[in-house]
């Protein structure tokens, strides 16, 4: 199939979404942003494996500079890995995090440049520019990674479940512990499950209004 017929058919596909939807009603808006709260208690459900597998189909498109994607994840469920991770949190994150039905790693890969014309073939070289700048490809993966992190909770809820994202942790003892001999460096945790409304301990915090945050220039 010619490059041609390929950018037709994308073409069309966007087309036909706009069709069937211009916007997200206010429900969706709800479900992802305004009545979704952090999680710290979680009730006795379990997240399967095929649950884990929709949230990353989702999460890997959205947008990020020149179509990387240098976020790798590992979904920690299993009573041993548990165990280890609970060895590098803060105090306070140890309960929920152990009572989560999974914590998930967000890492991001150092060397995600690697197989790079897969992902943007329409300049394969920029891999090479990567390579010979490694402080400056680590931190492109930082901020991109970041960024899929965004995605990674919005995912979660996207999908009917809760996060619960935090930092508060060894950040050496986990890279030790999940990504040893490997170029991913971690970023955050997020703990991932249907949230228990018990835990949920006040209403929701003051926010900016657009006024204090915006300008229109």
């Amino acid at each position: 199939m010619t490059q041609d017929v390929l950018l037709q058919e994308s073409r069309e596909r966007i087309a036909a979404c706009r069709e069937r939807i211009s916007r997200l009603d206010e429900d969706s808006l709800d479900l992802l942003f305004r009545e979704a709260r952090t999680h710290n208690a979680w009730q006795e459900r379990e997240v399967s494996d095929d649950q884990l597998h929709e949230i990353w189909d989702v999460m890997k498109f959205g947008a990020t500079s020149a179509n990387t994607l240098p976020a790798r994840i590992v979904f920690i469920r299993s009573p041993q890995a548990k165990a280890k991770l609970g060895a590098c949190l803060s105090p306070g994150n140890v309960d929920k995090t152990m009572k989560a039905p999974v914590t998930a790693l967000l890492a991001h890969d150092t060397r995600f440049f690697e197989g790079f014309e897969r992902l943007f073939p329409i300049y394969p070289a920029m891999a090479d520019q990567w390579a010979d700048d490694p402080e400056g490809a680590r931190s492109f993966a930082r901020h991109q990674g970041t960024l899929q992190g965004a995605y990674l909770i919005l995912a979660i809820r996207a999908v009917g479940l809760d996060a619960g994202p935090m930092l508060g942790f060894d950040r050496k003892m986990v890279d030790a512990a999940f990504l040893a001999g490997t170029a991913w460096e971690s970023n955050f945790l997020c703990n991932i499950g249907y949230g228990a409304l018990e835990g949920i301990l006040g209403p929701r915090f003051y926010r900016y209004g657009f006024d204090e945050a915006c300008r229109i220039a």
